[in-house]
């Protein structure tokens, strides 16, 4: 599995436009529950790392799949 550390204000969006996009899908699987509720954690962790302050912040890692999974909108 791959790493990679990435600005995490850019990741905020993404996750955003992937929220958007999932949210226009009428869909009611499990699966797609799923990948909503993991977009959301990706969203709400790159949002927290944005605002912060702390020396290294503004950062977020993500494995590949999150990325794959929230790139797609990009």
């Amino acid at each position: 599995m791959s790493y990679a550390p990435l600005d995490a204000a850019r990741v905020a969006k993404a996750a955003q436009s992937a929220l958007q996009a999932l949210g226009q899908v009428k869909e009611a699987s499990e699966a797609h529950q799923r990948k909503t509720i993991m977009v959301e954690r990706i969203h709400a962790l790159a949002v927290a790392a944005a605002e912060t302050t702390l020396p290294g912040g503004q950062l977020v890692t993500l494995t590949s799949e999150e990325f794959w999974l929230i790139s797609k909108n990009w």
